[in-house]
């Protein structure tokens, strides 16, 4: 099925990765091509990919480091391997996805090979991976979109990514339809120039708010339920996702709204919000929008990549199991 550009922004080949910049789409279609695993890291460390897309890139930082590793003696090769693994996790530490991944693709490559052997097995294991994730992340759709009405008007914060796009072709497929209202999420406007250019595509004709318009739109009546993503959920019950995800479930709490927060599995290593570590990017990056500075000389900035929104204000959370009351979600396991 050919589906948005986002749905494949990382593009494995004979010598190098391709990743789609997301800090410049859809003003311009641009890939960054990474011939090691160390510039596929840097390239997730400088927010060239985002969301899902580390995932992907870093399955794929695997498969290159397993071509770095190719003159390496058995064990010595794959100790090689492990370190590029652990590279790859340290750039976006508060998404689990990326840590997974490298678990998921080490674990199933023996140790004792070594060669063009072990660049099979790594390339295809994570080939294998890459696929499971999207497989759970089209059941997320399916879940999620039994949740919203035939007519729905919903409101979303930031790039939900593989379970926005799976969530709008299930509800396609159950015939319902949707209306969108996107915050344009500062500093590098996900919402703006992700999430609203993929729903265009998508047939749609989405309502574009400022970070700050949240609880005026809803006081307006403009959107019927607030829908995210949420890049980690712990096991009791906290949603762990972009920046001002939290006010968005306080604005949607008090205007009665149902906010409903999207994850393929709520992470078994998070029993509590304390369990997960809070990226703080420079703050630097708040003083610019799209590489123009924004701020004054003097400014400083403040920024805290994600924020932390308590079961008490989540209506539901949505995995690859169905939808969840948030203390009930570690059964989604």
């Amino acid at each position: 099925m050919t589906g948005p550009i986002l749905a494949d922004s990382v593009r494995l080949t004979d010598d190098a990765v391709e990743i789609l910049d997301r800090r410049v789409f859809p003003l311009e279609v641009r890939w960054v091509r990474c011939v090691t695993s160390e510039d596929v890291a840097v390239a997730i460390e400088r927010m060239v990919t985002q969301s899902s897309g580390p995932l992907f890139a870093a399955t794929a930082g695997l498969v290159l480091g397993a071509r770095e590793a190719r003159a390496e003696p058995p064990g010595a090769a794959v100790e090689r391997l492990r370190a590029v693994g652990a590279r790859l996790v340290a750039t976006r530490p508060t998404n689990n996805h990326i840590r997974d991944a490298v678990h998921g693709v080490l674990s199933a490559v023996d140790a004792r090979l070594a060669g063009d052997e072990l660049v099979a097995a790594v390339t295809r294991a994570a080939g294998e991976h890459d696929a499971a994730y999207r497989a759970r992340s089209a059941a997320v759709g399916e879940h999620a979109a039994v949740l919203l009405e035939d007519g729905a008007r919903v409101l979303t914060h930031c790039w939900a990514d593989a379970f926005l796009i799976a969530t709008v072709r299930a509800a396609q497929a159950a015939g319902k339809r949707l209306e969108f209202v996107c915050t344009e999420t500062r500093p590098y406007l996900q919402g703006a120039r992700l999430t609203a250019a993929t729903l265009v595509e998508m047939g749609y004709q989405p309502t574009l708010i400022t970070d700050g318009m949240v609880a005026a739109a809803l006081s307006d009546g403009l959107a019927d339920v607030a829908l995210t993503a949420a890049d980690r959920v712990t096991l009791d019950g906290h949603v762990v996702n972009k920046v001002g995800t939290l006010g968005v479930a306080l604005a949607a709490r008090a205007f009665e709204v149902p906010f409903y927060a999207l994850i393929d599995a709520p992470d078994p290593l998070a029993p509590t919000a304390a369990d997960v570590v809070i990226e703080r990017r420079a703050g630097d990056e708040v003083l610019h929008v799209l590489g123009h500075r924004t701020a004054a000389e003097g400014v400083t900035g403040y920024y805290p990549a994600f924020d932390v929104t308590p079961p008490d204000l989540v209506t539901r959370i949505v995995t690859q199991r169905g939808s969840f009351e948030p203390d009930q979600v570690k059964e989604s396991l």
